[in-house]
């Protein structure tokens, strides 16, 4: 099982990102793209990343709009894991054109 991080220390060193409110430790990040076809694009690549490092987001889309929440479950916070996903989120939606 990873180790659990202090999310205030995980969030400075992730300026895109916010604490996520609820019972559980967790990351979040609001993004909206150009179109659906640019919001699903970037979908697309970080599914392929999450899938491969078997760590997965929490996330929904409507049209442009994309909403993502990490934490890792079987650790109840936030890990080096998400830290690794949030830090490939960054870099898959500056490419994308997200903001």
């Amino acid at each position: 099982m990873a180790d659990r991080l202090d999310v205030g220390g995980v969030l400075n060193g992730l300026p895109s990102w916010r604490e996520e409110p609820g019972d559980r430790p967790a990351i979040r990040r609001d993004l909206k793209f150009a179109d659906f076809n640019a919001a699903f694009g970037f979908m697309t690549r970080v599914a392929l990343w999450a899938d491969k490092a078997d760590h997965h987001p929490e996330w929904s889309n409507v049209y442009d709009r994309v909403q993502i929440v990490l934490t890792t479950h079987d650790a109840e916070g936030v890990t080096d894991r998400d830290v690794a996903l949030a830090r490939f989120i960054d870099e898959a939606a500056a490419a994308a054109g997200g903001r």
